[in-house]
Protein backbone atom coordinates (compact mmCIF):
# COMPACT_ATOMS: atom_id res chain seq x y z
CA UNK A 1 0.00 0.00 0.00
CA UNK A 2 1.38 3.47 -1.23
CA UNK A 3 2.82 5.20 2.09
CA UNK A 4 0.79 9.21 1.89
CA UNK A 5 1.22 12.49 4.01
CA UNK A 6 -1.82 11.00 5.79
CA UNK A 7 0.34 7.96 6.93
CA UNK A 8 3.15 9.83 7.98
CA UNK A 9 0.88 11.65 10.20
CA UNK A 10 -0.96 9.05 11.66
CA UNK A 11 2.31 7.27 12.61
CA UNK A 12 2.38 9.74 15.42
CA UNK A 13 2.86 7.34 18.88
CA UNK A 14 1.76 4.45 17.13
CA UNK A 15 4.44 3.24 14.48
CA UNK A 16 8.22 4.24 14.48
CA UNK A 17 9.23 5.73 11.04
CA UNK A 18 11.88 4.60 9.06
CA UNK A 19 13.41 7.06 6.86
CA UNK A 20 16.36 6.09 4.27
CA UNK A 21 17.91 8.72 1.42
CA UNK A 22 17.97 7.34 -1.82
CA UNK A 23 19.60 9.36 -5.01
CA UNK A 24 18.79 6.62 -7.82
CA UNK A 25 16.30 3.39 -8.92
CA UNK A 26 19.03 1.21 -7.44
CA UNK A 27 18.95 3.01 -3.61
CA UNK A 28 15.44 3.04 -4.33
CA UNK A 29 15.08 -0.13 -4.51
CA UNK A 30 17.52 -1.18 -1.31
CA UNK A 31 15.34 1.20 0.83
CA UNK A 32 11.79 0.17 -0.35
CA UNK A 33 12.28 -3.51 -0.06
CA UNK A 34 14.35 -3.01 3.10
CA UNK A 35 11.21 -1.68 4.45
CA UNK A 36 11.86 2.23 4.51
CA UNK A 37 8.14 4.34 4.75
CA UNK A 38 9.96 7.29 3.44
CA UNK A 39 12.82 7.91 0.66
CA UNK A 40 14.35 11.21 0.62
CA UNK A 41 15.91 12.23 -2.45
CA UNK A 42 18.12 14.70 -0.21
CA UNK A 43 20.41 17.12 -1.55
CA UNK A 44 23.00 15.23 0.41
CA UNK A 45 23.27 13.93 -2.66
CA UNK A 46 26.04 16.34 -3.45
CA UNK A 47 28.89 15.03 -0.86
CA UNK A 48 27.51 11.35 -1.14
CA UNK A 49 27.36 11.03 -4.88
CA UNK A 50 28.75 13.60 -6.55
CA UNK A 51 31.86 14.48 -4.78
CA UNK A 52 30.79 18.53 -3.40
CA UNK A 53 32.47 19.07 0.30
CA UNK A 54 28.83 20.06 1.25
CA UNK A 55 25.29 19.98 -0.47
CA UNK A 56 25.47 23.73 -1.06
CA UNK A 57 26.81 23.18 -4.48
CA UNK A 58 23.75 21.23 -5.23
CA UNK A 59 21.39 22.58 -7.44
CA UNK A 60 17.60 22.35 -8.36
CA UNK A 61 18.47 21.04 -11.76
CA UNK A 62 20.48 18.28 -9.68
CA UNK A 63 17.68 17.87 -7.30
CA UNK A 64 15.24 16.85 -10.22
CA UNK A 65 17.30 14.72 -11.92
CA UNK A 66 17.89 12.27 -9.02
CA UNK A 67 14.22 12.53 -7.88
CA UNK A 68 13.13 11.85 -11.35
CA UNK A 69 15.19 8.33 -10.83
CA UNK A 70 13.83 6.93 -7.57
CA UNK A 71 10.28 7.79 -8.92
CA UNK A 72 11.61 5.34 -11.81
CA UNK A 73 11.27 2.88 -9.11
CA UNK A 74 7.50 2.99 -8.73
CA UNK A 75 8.36 2.71 -4.27
CA UNK A 76 5.25 2.39 -2.08
CA UNK A 77 7.80 4.63 0.09
CA UNK A 78 6.31 8.33 0.46
CA UNK A 79 8.79 10.13 -1.58
CA UNK A 80 10.17 13.58 -0.54
CA UNK A 81 12.79 15.52 -2.01
CA UNK A 82 14.85 18.59 -0.64
CA UNK A 83 14.60 21.89 -2.07
CA UNK A 84 18.22 22.96 -2.38
CA UNK A 85 20.34 25.27 -1.15
CA UNK A 86 18.94 29.49 -1.22
CA UNK A 87 15.80 28.32 -3.16
CA UNK A 88 13.60 28.68 -0.63
CA UNK A 89 14.62 32.13 0.26
CA UNK A 90 13.52 32.77 -3.42
CA UNK A 91 10.40 35.19 -4.48
CA UNK A 92 7.56 32.59 -3.97
CA UNK A 93 6.49 32.56 -7.68
CA UNK A 94 10.16 31.05 -7.78
CA UNK A 95 9.93 28.67 -4.93
CA UNK A 96 6.86 27.16 -5.75
CA UNK A 97 8.08 26.85 -9.25
CA UNK A 98 11.14 24.56 -8.19
CA UNK A 99 8.62 22.80 -6.25
CA UNK A 100 6.63 22.53 -8.92
CA UNK A 101 9.41 20.95 -10.95
CA UNK A 102 10.27 18.45 -8.02
CA UNK A 103 6.80 17.35 -7.54
CA UNK A 104 6.40 16.92 -11.62
CA UNK A 105 9.82 14.41 -11.47
CA UNK A 106 7.84 12.26 -9.02
CA UNK A 107 8.16 13.34 -5.52
CA UNK A 108 5.21 13.31 -3.02
CA UNK A 109 6.38 16.51 -1.12
CA UNK A 110 9.09 18.37 -0.55
CA UNK A 111 11.28 19.26 2.16
CA UNK A 112 12.49 22.74 3.32
CA UNK A 113 15.23 23.35 6.17
CA UNK A 114 14.33 26.24 8.12
CA UNK A 115 12.02 27.42 10.82
CA UNK A 116 10.08 30.80 12.19
CA UNK A 117 11.79 32.93 9.05
CA UNK A 118 10.62 30.15 6.60
CA UNK A 119 6.90 29.81 7.83
CA UNK A 120 5.33 32.53 5.87
CA UNK A 121 6.68 30.61 2.60
CA UNK A 122 5.83 26.50 4.11
CA UNK A 123 2.31 28.05 4.86
CA UNK A 124 1.74 29.51 1.24
CA UNK A 125 3.33 26.34 -0.44
CA UNK A 126 1.16 23.95 1.56
CA UNK A 127 -2.07 26.43 0.70
CA UNK A 128 -0.92 25.66 -2.92
CA UNK A 129 -1.18 21.83 -2.76
CA UNK A 130 2.53 21.12 -1.79
CA UNK A 131 2.91 18.84 1.39
CA UNK A 132 5.87 19.73 2.98
CA UNK A 133 8.19 18.57 5.67
CA UNK A 134 10.22 20.77 7.62
CA UNK A 135 13.88 20.17 8.93
CA UNK A 136 15.16 22.40 12.21
CA UNK A 137 18.13 22.06 14.23
CA UNK A 138 21.14 21.95 12.04
CA UNK A 139 20.84 22.51 8.86
CA UNK A 140 23.34 21.53 6.68
CA UNK A 141 22.65 24.12 3.99
CA UNK A 142 23.70 26.76 6.39
CA UNK A 143 27.17 25.18 6.84
CA UNK A 144 29.19 27.58 5.73
CA UNK A 145 27.84 30.17 8.20
CA UNK A 146 27.97 28.26 11.06
CA UNK A 147 31.32 27.02 10.36
CA UNK A 148 30.97 22.99 10.58
CA UNK A 149 28.40 20.60 12.06
CA UNK A 150 27.34 20.96 15.63
CA UNK A 151 24.70 19.46 18.09
CA UNK A 152 21.96 21.67 19.09
CA UNK A 153 20.02 22.65 22.25
CA UNK A 154 22.64 20.45 24.58
CA UNK A 155 24.12 23.63 26.59
CA UNK A 156 22.31 27.02 25.29
CA UNK A 157 19.27 27.63 26.62
CA UNK A 158 18.58 30.03 24.34
CA UNK A 159 19.27 27.58 21.12
CA UNK A 160 16.98 25.31 23.09
CA UNK A 161 13.61 27.28 23.07
CA UNK A 162 15.29 28.81 19.59
CA UNK A 163 14.89 25.49 18.04
CA UNK A 164 11.58 24.22 19.74
CA UNK A 165 10.01 27.63 18.30
CA UNK A 166 11.11 26.56 14.59
CA UNK A 167 9.48 23.40 15.43
CA UNK A 168 6.32 25.06 16.49
CA UNK A 169 6.48 27.36 14.06
CA UNK A 170 6.83 25.41 11.01
CA UNK A 171 4.12 22.59 12.15
CA UNK A 172 1.69 25.53 12.16
CA UNK A 173 2.22 26.32 8.87
CA UNK A 174 1.00 23.03 8.38
CA UNK A 175 4.03 20.74 7.55
CA UNK A 176 3.25 17.02 7.57
CA UNK A 177 6.06 16.32 9.59
CA UNK A 178 9.56 17.53 10.86
CA UNK A 179 13.05 16.21 10.53
CA UNK A 180 15.25 17.10 13.89
CA UNK A 181 18.80 16.96 12.63
CA UNK A 182 21.53 17.04 15.28
CA UNK A 183 19.45 17.92 18.22
CA UNK A 184 20.18 16.83 22.22
CA UNK A 185 18.27 14.06 23.47
CA UNK A 186 15.99 16.52 25.57
CA UNK A 187 15.86 18.99 23.18
CA UNK A 188 14.14 16.29 20.65
CA UNK A 189 12.47 14.90 23.58
CA UNK A 190 10.48 18.16 24.08
CA UNK A 191 9.73 18.90 20.55
CA UNK A 192 8.62 15.54 20.21
CA UNK A 193 6.15 15.46 22.82
CA UNK A 194 5.14 19.09 22.13
CA UNK A 195 4.28 18.23 18.33
CA UNK A 196 1.52 17.09 16.74
CA UNK A 197 3.25 15.29 13.42
CA UNK A 198 5.91 13.35 13.60
CA UNK A 199 9.34 13.52 14.47
CA UNK A 200 11.96 12.26 12.26
CA UNK A 201 15.49 12.57 14.04
CA UNK A 202 18.86 12.01 12.43
CA UNK A 203 21.66 12.20 15.18
CA UNK A 204 18.64 13.46 17.53
CA UNK A 205 19.06 10.43 19.85
CA UNK A 206 16.22 7.71 20.51
CA UNK A 207 13.38 10.30 21.96
CA UNK A 208 11.93 10.68 18.41
CA UNK A 209 8.63 9.40 15.73
CA UNK A 210 11.64 8.17 13.56
CA UNK A 211 14.89 8.43 12.18
CA UNK A 212 16.45 8.95 9.17
CA UNK A 213 19.71 7.62 7.85
CA UNK A 214 21.76 8.36 4.71
CA UNK A 215 21.78 4.89 2.99
CA UNK A 216 25.59 4.80 2.34
CA UNK A 217 26.75 5.55 5.61
CA UNK A 218 23.91 2.37 6.79
CA UNK A 219 25.51 0.11 4.32
CA UNK A 220 29.12 1.14 5.25
CA UNK A 221 29.82 2.61 1.63
CA UNK A 222 30.91 5.99 3.39
CA UNK A 223 34.90 6.05 4.55
CA UNK A 224 34.34 8.98 7.08
CA UNK A 225 30.38 8.32 8.28
CA UNK A 226 28.74 10.80 11.35
CA UNK A 227 29.51 9.19 14.59
CA UNK A 228 25.28 8.88 14.86
CA UNK A 229 25.55 6.49 12.02
CA UNK A 230 26.14 3.33 12.41
CA UNK A 231 27.20 0.90 9.78
CA UNK A 232 24.55 -2.39 9.48
CA UNK A 233 26.78 -3.61 7.03
CA UNK A 234 30.19 -2.99 5.32
CA UNK A 235 29.58 -2.86 1.86
CA UNK A 236 32.43 -0.90 0.93
CA UNK A 237 35.14 -3.14 1.92
CA UNK A 238 33.12 -6.00 0.32
CA UNK A 239 32.95 -4.46 -3.05
CA UNK A 240 36.66 -3.60 -2.92
CA UNK A 241 37.37 -7.65 -2.42
CA UNK A 242 34.96 -8.43 -5.48
CA UNK A 243 36.70 -5.84 -7.46
CA UNK A 244 40.41 -6.86 -6.07
CA UNK A 245 39.61 -10.89 -6.81
CA UNK A 246 37.96 -10.31 -10.17
CA UNK A 247 41.19 -8.46 -11.33
CA UNK A 248 43.59 -10.78 -9.81
CA UNK A 249 41.26 -13.50 -11.66
CA UNK A 250 41.87 -11.31 -14.76
CA UNK A 251 45.46 -11.48 -14.64
CA UNK A 252 46.00 -14.34 -13.66
CA UNK A 253 43.92 -15.66 -16.86
CA UNK A 254 45.81 -13.22 -18.91
CA UNK A 255 49.39 -14.28 -18.13
CA UNK A 256 48.53 -17.98 -18.97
Amino acid sequence: MKVTTKTIRQAKRTKALVCLTAYDTVTARIASHGGADLLLVGDSVGNTILGFENSVSVTLDMMVHHTAAVARFKTDALLVADVPFGVAHDDFPGVLHACTRLLQAGADGVKIEGGTALAPVIARLVAAGVPVCGHVGLQPQQVRQLGGYKKFGAKDSAEFESVQADALAVERAGVFAIVGEMLAPALARAIRDALEVPLIGIGSGPDCDGQILVIHDLLGLTENPPGFAKPFAELGVAAVQAVAAWAATVRDTSAR
